[in-house]
């Protein structure tokens, strides 16, 4: 099954775990066979622990499960990408990521551009839980109406930038159109990976 993959000499391979959905790196551990045929059997991240000498099956004590969508390897076969839906954060320490700290502090502390749709997304999902006062998302997923006005008029707004302003102009006003179109997607419980499931689908 493995035949194309080039383990080291401790029959093990390094394997980054990736949030299917939006690109972010979660995590990166090592496998060996039985890991990766378990993997593919259950559906769901295993990995060989170094430390401990023995398998184990990412979640199996937090429930933070890692279920596969895809293994993607290099282009040498020493290395594997696992495209994962993550059931909950994938760091021991309760962050999303491990890879969740920049070093002394700098260099990694802030989203990635990559990152910022995801990040927002979470982001409205807390303010529909935890609804603060005064808050501008809470009053928008409380009335549709205002939502859909919002979007059509910040549609207009950033068509109107592209005609008549600036580059800077045209990117301000496009962040507010995917700011409210954002929040209509959360008001609708829609995943914005579902709308890229159709973009994707419409390739070619």
């Amino acid at each position: 099954m493995f035949s194309e993959l080039t383990f080291d000499e401790r029959g093990l391979i390094p394997v980054v775990a990736q949030d299917h959905a939006s690109g972010e790196v979660l995590t990166l551990a090592y496998a060996n066979e039985e890991a990766l045929r378990l993997t593919v059997e259950t559906g769901e991240l295993h990995f060989f622990s170094r430390s401990r000498g023995k398998l184990w099956r990412k979640g199996e004590e937090s429930g933070n499960v890692l279920k596969l969508r895809q293994l993607r390897l290099d282009c040498d076969g020493d290395a594997i990408v696992a495209l994962v839906e993550p059931t909950g954060p994938a760091c021991h320490t309760g962050e999303r990521s491990c890879f969740h700290r920049g070093i002394d502090g700098e260099y990694g502390n802030d989203p990635a551009p990559h990152e910022m749709l995801a990040s927002l997304e979470r982001t409205l999902r807390s303010r529909a839980a935890e609804r603060p006062e005064g808050s501008y998302t809470v009053q928008l997923l409380d009335d549709p109406k205002l939502i859909g006005e919002k979007v059509e008029e910040e549609a207009e707004e950033v068509v109107r930038a592209a005609r008549e302003e600036s580059d800077e102009r045209v990117a301000e006003e496009a962040a507010d159109v995917l700011y409210h179109l954002a929040v209509l997607l959360a008001s609708r419980e829609v995943p914005q990976s579902a709308v890229m499931e159709v973009l994707d689908g419409r390739r070619g």
